[in-house]
C-alpha cells in the first residue's frame, strides 16, 4: 500500500495502548497514512483508570512539533489532550505560523473512567484560541456540555449544541451521541451548509476505550487524503463502529478497539 498523506498527532500518551497517541498512530497507519507525534503528557493508565498524568514541558512540545514541520511537513493535524494553558498557547502559535490545514480537534477533557484531564482555565483558552483554527472539532456529549455550559439530553439538544459550537469558530462540528441512553446512536455533523445526522444501532459493549481518539484520527486522515467532510465522517464512523464490534476484549475495564479492522473491510472508503 502506498502512503497517502502525513499526519501530525499532538496528544497525550496512553500506556495501555488503547487511547491517546498509541490509538492515533494505529488508526492513521491502518487507514493508509504516515503518523508523526508530539507527546503532550505521559499517563499511567489501563482499561480501568488513570493513575497519573505528567505534562511534558511546553518547550519540548514546541520542539517536537517544529522539528517535524521544518523537515517532513504535514497534510493534516489531529489534536488530542492539551493538558494546560501553556501548551494550548504553544500549539495555537504553531498552527498560526505554519498555516496548518485539515486540523481536527478532539477536545479531551475527561477520561472514560471519570478522571479530569484538563483544568477550567485551559478550557477557556481552548475555545478562544484553538477552535477557530480547526476544520473539525469532535466533542462527545459531556465535552459539548462543558463547551456550551448547559446540559444535553436528546437529539434536539445535540443539534442546538452543535450549532453553538460551530459558532465558536470551527469550520465543522461532529457531536458524538454515544452517551445518550437509547438503542440508536445519532452523531450530528454541523457545517456552514446545515445539519447532517448519522444514525446507527448502539453496540452493547464495554470495549470503548479510545473511541474518541480513534475517530478524530480517522477524520484527520480522511480529510488529509482529500475526502470531503461528509465522506470523511462516513468512513471514520464506519471504521470505529467495526473496530468496536471486533474488539479483542483485553483488560478488566473499558477495553481497547480493534484498529486492524480496516484490513478486513474490502470497502472502508464508502
Amino acid at each position: 500500500m502506498k502512503i497517502k498523506s502525513k499526519i501530525l498527532i499532538i496528544a497525550g500518551s496512553d500506556s495501555s495502548g488503547g487511547a491517546g497517541i498509541q490509538a492515533d498512530i494505529k488508526t492513521v497507519t491502518a487507514l493508509g497514512s504516515y503518523a508523526m507525534t508530539a507527546v503532550t503528557a505521559v499517563t499511567a493508565q489501563n482499561t480501568r483508570d488513570v493513575k497519573s498524568i505528567i505534562p511534558i514541558p511546553t518547550k519540548n512540545i514546541q520542539k517536537q512539533i517544529t522539528m517535524i514541520l521544518n523537515d517532513i511537513g504535514a497534510n493534516g493535524v489531529k489534536i488530542g489532550m492539551l493538558h494546560n494553558t501553556s501548551i494550548i498557547k504553544c500549539v495555537y502559535k504553531i498552527l498560526k505560523k505554519y498555516k496548518l490545514k485539515n486540523v481536527v480537534l478532539d477536545p479531551v477533557m475527561v477520561a472514560k473512567g471519570g478522571t479530569k484531564l484538563i483544568n477550567n482555565n485551559s478550557i477557556k483558552y481552548l475555545k478562544k484560541l484553538i477552535l477557530p483554527l480547526c476544520n473539525l472539532v469532535t466533542p462527545n456529549i459531556p465535552e459539548a456540555e462543558v463547551l456550551i455550559g448547559s446540559s444535553i439530553s436528546n437529539k434536539k439538544d445535540m443539534i442546538e449544541a452543535a450549532k453553538l459550537i460551530l459558532n465558536m469558530g470551527s469550520k465543522n462540528v461532529l457531536l458524538k451521541g454515544g452517551h445518550l441512553k437509547s438503542k440508536m446512536i445519532c452523531d450530528i455533523l454541523a457545517t456552514k451548509k446545515g445539519i447532517k445526522v448519522f444514525s446507527k444501532r448502539k453496540i452493547k459493549t464495554k470495549n470503548t476505550h479510545g473511541t474518541g481518539c480513534t475517530l478524530s484520527s480517522a477524520l484527520a486522515t480522511c480529510l488529509s487524503q482529500k475526502k470531503n467532510i461528509v465522506k470523511s465522517c462516513k468512513i471514520s464512523l464506519r471504521y470505529v463502529d467495526k473496530a468496536i464490534a471486533s474488539a479483542p476484549g483485553y483488560g478488566k475495564g473499558f477495553g481497547p478497539l480493534n484498529h486492524l479492522v480496516s484490513f478486513n473491510l474490502r470497502n472502508i472508503n464508502v
